[in-house]
């Protein structure tokens, strides 16, 4: 096999490939093979027909297109290896010649994105400042107050329905007449906004036995993103009644005698927060600098798969504004991961087993899940790769926050060694946890099922198209 490459752009190039005769024989003779077996000639067995009669029958073309897409990948991987070309997204394949007798060549030429190359900053005399680490009485008294929140008890009221009531409503939910879902008696906090956009409003104000009707974007399933026509009913008001802060309740809640001493306990664990805070606060600027300071050029073709996943897997493929959204962030996430991959190849950091085991337990933990269940769920899905490459690019990130100087508010040294072990990485920032399908959200456990990186689309064509695109994978719990 010969093969050259032509770089197109820093983020694109074409190989142009030629395969002799005898080497695509094997993959010749497979498909001679294959379609003898499926194919049931009068007077020959399944599976000893001639080449000569399937050749009559179907078409020597035929046989050949069959054995060239079957030895693409094949020859793919060997023109990208020869050329040491990093290829990423999905290549686009063009046959120039097809070879009929022996002597002559198969020739192709692929385009495809690759890696841009990725020149590192040097970061020793970056500096970082950070907030203070302070715990005041605020934050003792807020820790305090959800404490006495676990411990307390929700009574009824007879009023009107304020904000951060609890109530028991029933809701339905249609669209032109037709009832797309409802459910009844479902407990619902006043303000939490964690279901209908809207319904916060259109409840406040309610008293038991009133309905008030409001419209709202479905949150999920089939219809979701579609205006909807909303039917809510209450059914009861409650409020939280909390217990006082006494040395009893610290007896309760606590293996404290005394509510002074609780109170000296929690005010240790909001210091420890405020100090975790910094952690963060330092990787978040870190990732920031990075993304300000290093030019690498983005492939376009990648961009351009992801923003259209992300987009159909949500129904809004004609929706610009929000595709310029999406567009943005995916150029910025992919740009990040870039930049860590860099980081990872260049300080030889790696995800050792260990560290695979701690993702995937936290992961299962946000999720409510078994961890062994949850490793299992990944592994089916085909999203293992992705994972390693996000645990790796964490350790990449953390490797670089040890060789820059932090600094609080007040001037003095903040040392992140001091902290709980992975409390300053414990979740990326959206661009290196996620890319187009996490446009909206910030929140890494998705990342095992929406991070879908560059990584990820690696993978070879077939010789007659290339144009396969992961399907992203939309949230279709139905919150109406």
């Amino acid at each position: 096999m010969k093969s050259d490459v032509e770089k197109l752009s820093p983020t694109r190039v074409k190989m142009t490939v030629s395969v002799s005769y005898d080497e695509l024989k094997p993959s010749i003779d497979a498909a001679y093979k294959s379609i003898g077996s499926q194919v049931q000639v009068p007077g020959f067995r399944k599976g000893k027909v001639p080449a000569r009669i399937i050749d009559q029958r179907f078409g020597r073309g035929a046989v050949l297109q069959e054995a060239v897409n079957e030895a693409m990948p094949q020859f793919f991987g060997q023109a990208i290896e020869e050329n040491q070309v990093r290829a990423i997204g999905q290549p686009s394949v063009e046959i120039s010649a097809i070879p009929l007798e022996e002597g002559e060549e198969l020739t192709f030429t692929i385009e495809t994105d690759v890696r841009p190359e990725v020149e590192l900053p040097d970061l020793s005399d970056v500096t970082l400042e950070v907030a203070d680490a302070v715990a005041d009485d605020a934050a003792v008294e807020e820790r305090l107050t959800d404490l006495r929140e676990r411990f307390g008890s929700l009574v009824g009221v007879d009023r009107p329905v304020e904000d951060g009531d609890f109530v028991s409503i029933d809701l339905k939910a249609s669209i032109d007449g037709e009832e797309i879902d409802s459910v009844t008696g479902v407990s619902y906090q006043v303000g939490s906004g964690n279901m209908l956009e809207g319904m916060d409003e259109a409840l406040i104000g309610l008293s038991a036995g009133e309905t008030k009707e409001f419209s709202a974007p479905l949150a999920g399933g089939d219809r979701a993103g579609q205006n909807a026509d909303c039917v809510v009913t209450v059914q009861s008001v409650k409020v939280r009644e909390l217990p006082e802060a006494d040395d009893e309740f610290a007896q309760l809640a606590s293996e404290f005698d005394t509510i002074d001493e609780l109170k000296a306990d929690l005010a240790k664990q909001a210091e420890q927060a405020a100090k975790y805070g910094q952690g963060i606060e330092a990787r978040d600027k870190l990732v920031e600098h990075l993304l300000e300071v290093v030019d690498v050029p983005i492939p376009e073709g990648v961009v351009e798969a992801e923003v259209h996943s992300h987009l159909e897997g949500e129904g809004r493929l004609e929706d610009e504004e929000h595709r310029a959204e999406v567009d943005e962030s995916t150029r910025r996430a992919l740009k990040l991961q870039f930049i860590l991959d860099a980081v990872a190849e260049k300080n030889e950091v790696t995800a050792e087993q260990g560290d695979l085991v701690e993702y995937l337990i936290m992961q299962a933990q946000q999720y409510g899940m078994d961890p062994n269940q949850f490793a299992q769920a990944v592994d089916q899905q085909g999203q293992i790769p992705a994972i390693v490459a996000e645990v790796t690019r964490r350790k990449a990130l953390a490797s670089l926050l040890e060789n820059v100087s932090v600094k609080d508010a007040s001037g003095n040294a903040v040392n992140l060694d001091e902290l709980t072990p992975g409390a300053a990485d414990e979740e990326l920032s959206a661009e290196s946890a996620e890319s187009a399908d996490s446009a909206e959200s910030a929140d890494s456990a998705d990342s095992a099922d929406s991070a879908e990186s560059a990584d990820s689309a690696d993978s070879a064509p077939s010789a007659d198209s290339a144009d396969e695109a992961e399907a992203a994978d939309a949230d279709d719990e139905a919150k109406a």
